[in-house]
C-alpha cells in the first residue's frame, strides 16, 4: 500500500581511512548567501502541538530564522485562535458529504484510462474504495507545511481556470511524471537514493523468481531474488474516510493550489476505513500514531487552516533535497540437522 510506505531516512556508513597527516588549519572562509534559486518559500501552520516542533523546523529550514521568543509569541498567539475555534467551530470536521463521482459523457474516458492504471488496481484493494468529490476545506490535514515554490509551479501549469479535465488529471493524475533521481552503491552492503523530490521513498520488498530477471546475468544458480524496491508514491488526490471524518492521506499541494483558485470541490480516491486498526495500515504515521488528534479532537487542523493568515507563517527556506539509503545484513550460520 502506498498509504504504509515509508522513507528511509539515513546516512551511510563511513569508509575506514588511514589518519591524514597534520596539515595547517586554514582561516574560515566567508559565508555565501543561499542563491535564489537554492531557496524555496515555505508556508508552515502553527499554534497546534508542538512547539518544540515548530522551533526546529524554523532552526533547520529557514533562511534567516527569526529569534525564538518572536516565534514562541507567534505561536502562541495562533494557539489562543485554535483554542478559540474548538469552541467556535466544534464539529466543523464532521460528516462530510462524500457524493460519489457521477459519470457522465464527458469524464467517462477520463475514468476509464484512471481505472485502467495499475497502480489504481494494486493500491487500492485493502478496504473499499470509490472515487468521490470531496469539500476542500472540509479535509483534516496532517500536513504541517505546504511548498509555496511548488503549488506556484501548478498554478502556472493549470493557468487561473483550469478546465474539469485539467482538474481530473491534477488530482487522479495518469501519466504519473517522474522526478529526477540517481543511486549508487555507496558500501558493499548500502546504496544510496537522492531525488529533489520528498516523495523518494522505500517501496517495500518483492519476493521474485528466475523467470523475473531477464537481460540481466544472474552471478550463480539462482535459488530465489529478494527485490527491494524505491520510487515514488502513486501521487492521487487520496483521503480516509474514518470515524465520520475525512482525512487527506496525499496530494496536500494540490488540494492547497486547486483551492487558492477558488475551486472548492475536487474528486478524490476515499479509502473507508472501519476499524483502527486497518486505520494503522492505510493512514499515513502521522494520522496512524494519534488518531486522536484528527478523529476526536472538537476541531482538528483542517484544510482551510492554510488560508487563515493567524494560523501560518510563511518564510524563505533552504531548498532541500531526499536521501534515502537502504542497507541490508546477511547472516549465515550453520545449524545441526534435524
Amino acid at each position: 500500500m502506498i498509504a504504509s510506505a515509508k522513507t528511509i531516512e539515513a546516512n551511510p556508513s563511513p569508509r575506514a581511512e588511514p589518519r591524514p597527516r597534520p596539515r595547517r588549519r586554514r582561516p574560515p572562509e566567508p559565508t555565501v548567501p543561499p542563491h535564489p534559486d537554492q531557496a524555496d518559500e515555505n508556508l508552515y501552520l502553527i499554534g497546534r502541538p508542538t512547539l518544540k516542533r515548530f522551533l526546529r523546523f524554523v532552526r533547520k529550514r529557514a533562511l534567516d530564522p527569526p529569534d525564538e521568543g518572536t516565534l514562541t509569541d507567534e505561536w502562541q498567539a495562533a494557539n489562543e485562535v485554535v483554542r478559540a475555534l474548538e469552541k467556535e467551530e466544534a464539529g466543523a470536521a464532521d460528516s462530510p458529504p462524500i457524493p460519489q463521482l457521477e459519470v457522465t459523457p464527458e469524464n467517462e474516458p477520463w475514468l476509464t484510462q484512471f481505472l485502467e492504471d495499475p497502480l489504481v488496481q494494486n493500491s487500492f484493494n485493502t478496504v473499499p474504495t470509490e472515487v468521490a468529490f470531496v469539500e476542500l476545506d472540509r479535509l483534516v490535514v496532517y500536513q504541517h507545511h505546504i511548498d509555496l515554490t511548488y503549488v506556484r509551479l501548478l498554478e502556472r501549469a493549470w493557468g487561473p481556470s483550469p478546465s474539469p479535465e485539467q482538474i481530473f488529471r491534477a488530482c487522479l493524475l495518469h501519466e504519473h511524471p517522474r522526478p529526477p533521481v540517481k543511486w549508487s552503491r555507496a558500501h558493499g552492503n548500502s546504496f544510496v537514493f537522492v531525488s529533489p523530490s520528498n516523495d523518494l521513498r522505500f517501496l517495500g520488498a518483492m519476493k521474485l523468481r528466475r523467470e523475473h530477471i531477464t537481460g540481466y546475468p544472474p552471478p550463480g544458480d539462482l535459488a530465489g531474488v529478494v527485490g527491494l524496491a524505491f520510487g515514488f508514491g502513486s501521487n492521487f488526490l487520496n483521503a480516509i474516510h474514518a470515524e465520520n471524518r475525512l482525512i487527506l492521506n496525499n496530494g496536500s499541494h494540490r488540494a492547497y493550489a486547486l483551492r487558492k483558485l477558488g475551486i472548492r470541490h475536487a474528486p478524490c480516491i476515499v479509502q473507508h476505513v472501519s476499524s483502527r486498526e486497518k486505520l494503522e495500515v492505510i493512514a499515513a504515521s502521522a494520522v496512524a500514531t494519534k488518531p486522536d488528534d484528527y478523529l476526536r479532537h472538537p476541531r482538528p487542523a483542517m484544510l482551510k487552516d492554510y488560508f487563515d493568515p493567524r494560523l501560518h507563517k510563511v518564510m524563505p527556506v533552504h531548498r532541500q533535497i531526499q536521501q534515502v539509503t537502504l542497507k541490508f545484513e546477511i547472516d549465515q550460520i550453520d545449524v545441526p540437522a534435524l
